[in-house]
């Protein structure tokens, strides 16, 4: 998802290629296969959502692009360290169309690589000109979310390890703490970047924390009933792999019969047949999954929308349109 798809601003391009070139102005240095390593997938795409966050919650409340910049690259930083891991903990060989960092440059450089990107994002935050309360305050919420991000990923290992169907209760704390986190913090982040309150923070917290967990119930629909075409991932992939999403936890939880039973021989199960996963996609689908799960993004969507309806610019314009895009994107 490119954000250029969800604004007209002039000045979206052009921040990108700003925030990308103080990012690998940060990647520079000895030994070369390392900061190579760190930022080889930043060099290969990516979507820039979270730094995108950070610069239009700056914006939001009269800070600039300059005084965002520093945290929008840091946040950045930690995205790519996690991704970095991610592949590395699910042997992925595949990211962005290009091979990952570890098979790229094997396993021992892709861990080193993901550390230095976690290291030099605080480096990032601690060496710029900035309150030095501001500058604590950045430090903290990066921290926090780190942090977050480590428990949430142990929650996601536990519910795949485990035989119990996780309740959905269970499932919002773990892609709060997973995924969420990295939105409110880049939310906070650049408010905290514009000098301003902490009600604003607070506000702008909330705004990120519902998109965060839109975004990923929206893309667990898609990884259940998506177009193969558009996902470049088989029909059903998450079915097959067993992946303890919303929409396939709501599904088990309303089939009953021959409807649970076609879903449940099909979870989980590497050896299933394309066309056992595709008839187990049909009974989700016809289950009403889709509408429910957009249903309940929109309530996230509108929890988010109601933080920021204070504000008056276009800076929340084109928040608010990134909410309608998360929510509307097809399958």
């Amino acid at each position: 998802m490119g954000v250029e798809k969800v604004t007209k601003s002039n000045n979206t391009v052009n921040n990108a290629k700003k925030i990308d070139a103080f990012l690998l102005s940060r990647l520079k240095g000895k030994p070369v296969d390392l900061y190579k390593a760190a930022s080889y997938l930043i060099e290969h795409g990516g979507k820039r959502l979270r730094p995108y966050l950070v610069l239009k919650s700056c914006e939001l409340l009269g800070g600039s692009v300059k005084q965002a910049i520093p945290a929008a690259a840091a946040i950045e930083m930690v995205h790519n360290f996690t991704l970095v891991h991610d592949d590395i903990m699910d042997n992925d060989e595949v990211r962005h169309g290009v091979p990952t960092v570890h098979v790229k440059f094997g396993i021992p450089i892709g861990i080193l690589a993901g550390d230095l990107l976690f290291s030099k994002a605080f480096e990032t935050i601690s060496g710029f000109a900035a309150p030095k309360e501001v500058s604590l305050s950045l430090i903290s919420t990066l921290s926090r979310a780190c942090s977050d991000v480590c428990e949430g990923q142990v929650l996601d290992i536990s519910m795949a390890q485990s035989k119990v169907i996780p309740t959905e209760l269970q499932y919002i704390e773990m892609i709060e703490k997973k995924t969420s986190s990295l939105f409110v913090a880049s939310c906070a982040m650049g408010a905290l970047s514009a000098n301003t309150t902490k009600l604003d923070v607070n506000r702008l917290s909330t705004y990120g924390k519902n998109l965060g967990i839109s975004f990923q119930i929206i893309d667990d629909l898609i990884g259940v009933i998506g177009d193969p075409k558009v996902t470049k991932k088989p029909v059903g992939n998450d079915i097959r792999e067993g992946k303890k999403s919303l929409p396939i936890l709501l599904a088990i939880k309303l089939a009953e019969g021959k409807e649970k039973k076609t879903i449940l021989d099909a979870f989980g199960n590497s050896s299933a047949s394309k066309k056992e996963v595709e008839k187990a996609v049909e009974v989700i689908s016809s289950l009403g999954i889709e509408e429910t799960i957009r249903r309940k993004a929109s309530h996230h969507m509108n929890m988010a929308s109601a933080a920021i309806s204070k504000y008056d610019n276009s800076a929340r314009k084109d928040l608010l349109s990134l909410l309608d895009f998360v929510v509307e994107r097809s399958l």
